[in-house]
């Protein structure tokens, strides 16, 4: 099996005894991408997110939907479709679990995709988006619901 490998760093602003100190940090990833992450403000408030960083919810609803994409696509391509574009807007939402914690409990995919050629009929197009989330890595490793609610582009 792949090996996945991110780092995280952080280092003190000097406020961390006060408890007021920044949870601005980087993500790395073994490619060598570095992007800002920082708690989410609906979390910690400003100034000690950093609502230009990426939180750990929205890290999460882009991997969903990124491993959906890309089972999609793969699927896609296999079905002779030809697609010219793909577009999600995804949205997670925190709540309570059946244990009383909070968590990501639900991830509501949108993909919106573009089809150059044959357009594939709404029960090719349903049974492709079922097989992705079936096949998605993310997906599998999650108990929180994940919905698709696939439209035309």
């Amino acid at each position: 099996m792949a090996h996945h490998v991110a780092t995280v760093s952080w280092k003190s602003d000097g406020q961390f005894k006060s408890g007021k100190y920044s949870r601005a940090h980087e993500l790395s990833f073994d490619g060598g991408a570095i992007v800002p992450g920082s708690s989410s403000p609906s979390v910690v408030p400003l100034p000690f997110s950093d609502p230009a960083g990426v939180d750990p919810e929205e890290a999460l609803v882009a991997s969903a939907s990124a491993c959906h994409m890309l089972w999609f696509l793969s699927l896609a391509q296999g079905a002779g479709f030809d697609v010219a574009a793909y577009r999600d807007e995804a949205e997670g939402a925190t709540g309570r679990d059946d244990r009383g914690k909070i968590g990501v409990t639900k991830i509501l995919l949108r993909p919106r995709i573009d089809f150059a050629g044959r357009q594939p009929t709404t029960d090719e197009l349903d049974r492709l988006h079922h097989e992705a989330h079936e096949k998605c890595f993310i997906a599998n490793s999650l108990k929180s619901e994940i919905s698709v609610e696939a439209a035309p582009a």
